[in-house]
């Protein structure tokens, strides 16, 4: 695997400027002798042609959404429509200065008002903030709203409530805000057991976060009746909405009670996000909560739109500037492009095929809870332990058949978990393919076992020492195929 250094040769470049027609000066005339360079920069000296195939090849060695399936549950990897990315390079877009002043940036703002007000018609909220530039961030906003929203109301309330079916996030989120984190345990239905929610809740809890549908895939059929419980508990509730993509254009979140919730830009409304972002977290909240949320608030007034930091009650700035902006131009253009029907046909989609999928492999995987799912399942790898194989296993060995893995080991309330999300860009060949593969690695696990143990065998890199991985990032090419250090 060769670096771009290993093609450098002296003298070569990608790009060479004309010929000055002004007169030269000295760098020292605008930067400080101490910030000067004394050594020339160590780069490589590469030609346009060689730098180009060079980073298409190791795009090539990658897996991405272009390339195959990417049934990641919960992290809803759909393809991303490449007008969204045409949009965001726009140069009034794409060359904006954040320090840029209102004047001059009149467009963006308008775009990220009409945004704030299309997540609220999908979601039902009176309000939204688009400053969160994740998920994770997202549910930071809302617990610190909720917090603020209690101390305004002067009482002193301690405690979270969590499901063990939400998101990994939560509890995180939840003790940066300054709550404590505790546990609901969910029923063997796979949903929020009722009698335990009643146990915990108490003068002491502020809110609840419930992810829903939940990790499992399943739509929680009591929601109502756990937020009726919540409310007359005083406290608010708080929908994850990362797994918005089952429900947008069906429901209105601010329909079954929730009092607040984040989006994820990046998922449920298709900006790319492989490789770790950039993401975009947007708060939906009721007009209740409206007063506390970050500053500043874009605000249209008959001369255009301003920046509105004058909020006593807000909880203040959560960032440097306004969020992701590309990532909201992506998901302006993609809510514009579907328009009220295509976003309800996103979810219809979501939820048909992940049910087929989940039913194409339910006789070969075990399926925990093997009733209708809404965009995602779980299967359960322990079938594997008779051959002294693994969920890793199976998840190795699919990249050998050209797919990325699902999510494995999540949630943890299932042992040796796989978490599928098809999402509703795959066609129907498509997840026929995967769940073929599915079932030529079963009957590999029966015949040849050690072929999945050594999985992968087509790729790259071979089997990393995971361990090691982690605490040696300095993880060399072997061409011999043998476990990687």
């Amino acid at each position: 695997m060769e670096l771009s250094f290993d093609l450098s040769k002296s003298t070569r470049r990608a790009f060479r400027f004309s010929e000055l027609d002004v007169a030269e000066r000295k760098t020292s005339e605008f930067i400080p002798e101490r910030y000067i360079r004394k050594q020339d920069a160590l780069l490589p000296e590469v030609a346009e042609p060689e730098l180009a195939r060079h980073f298409v090849r190791l795009s090539n060695l990658n897996h991405h959404v272009d390339k195959g399936f990417y049934p990641l549950g919960s992290c809803t990897m759909k393809y991303n429509p490449k007008i969204n990315e045409d949009v965001a390079r726009l140069a009034g877009f794409a060359d904006l200065h954040p320090l840029s002043p209102t004047s001059l940036t009149l467009g963006a703002l308008q775009l990220i008002y009409e945004l704030e007000r299309l997540l609220a018609e999908i979601s039902g909220f009176d309000a939204v903030t688009l400053q969160p530039s994740a998920g994770a961030q997202g549910e930071l906003c809302a617990n610190l709203i909720t917090r603020a929203y209690f101390k305004n109301k002067g009482e002193n309330r301690t405690k979270a409530l969590i499901p063990d079916s939400a998101h990994g996030t939560n509890p995180a989120s939840v003790t940066l805000a300054g709550f404590e984190s505790v546990t609901v345990r969910s029923t063997p239905q796979g949903l929020i057991d009722l009698e335990d929610l009643n146990s915990k809740l108490s003068p002491d809890t502020a809110l609840i976060m419930i992810t829903n549908p939940n990790t499992l895939g399943l739509f929680e059929r009591d929601i109502t009746k756990i937020i009726e419980k919540v409310h007359s508990a005083g406290a608010l509730a708080y929908l994850d909405g990362a797994n918005l993509n089952a429900l947008m254009g069906i429901v209105k979140p601010r329909k079954m009670g929730f009092d607040l919730m984040h989006f994820n830009l990046h998922k449920t409304f298709s900006t790319p996000h492989g490789g770790g972002g950039p993401g975009g977290g947007p708060v939906g909240m009721t007009k209740e909560l409206e007063p506390f949320q970050p500053v500043p608030v874009i605000e249209k007034k008959t001369d255009g739109y301003h920046l509105n930091y004058e909020r006593p009650l807000s909880i203040g700035k959560l960032q440097a500037f306004y969020g992701n902006f590309l990532v909201m131009v992506k998901a302006y253009t993609y809510i514009r492009v579907l328009g009220a029907s295509g976003i309800a046909d996103v979810s219809k989609n979501a939820i048909l095929n992940a049910n087929y999928l989940k039913n194409l492999i339910e006789d070969v995987l075990e399926v925990p809870h093997p009733q209708y799912c809404m965009h995602e399942f779980v299967a359960s790898g322990k079938a594997l332990r008779k051959f002294n194989l693994k969920t890793t296993d199976l998840a190795k060995r699919l990249l050998d058949y050209g797919f990325h893995a699902p999510t494995i080991y999540f949630p943890l309330i299932v042992s040796e978990a796989l978490m599928v999300e098809p999402t509703e860009t795959e066609s129907v060949e498509t997840l026929e393919c995967f769940a073929e593969a599915v079932r030529r690695i079963i009957q590999e696990a029966k015949i040849n076992p050690e072929m999945l143990r050594q999985a992968p065998h087509t790729t790259p890199v071979g089997r990393l020492d995971e361990v090691r991985a982690v605490k040696e990032l300095d993880v060399c090419f072997r061409p011999d195929r043998k476990t990687q250090g």
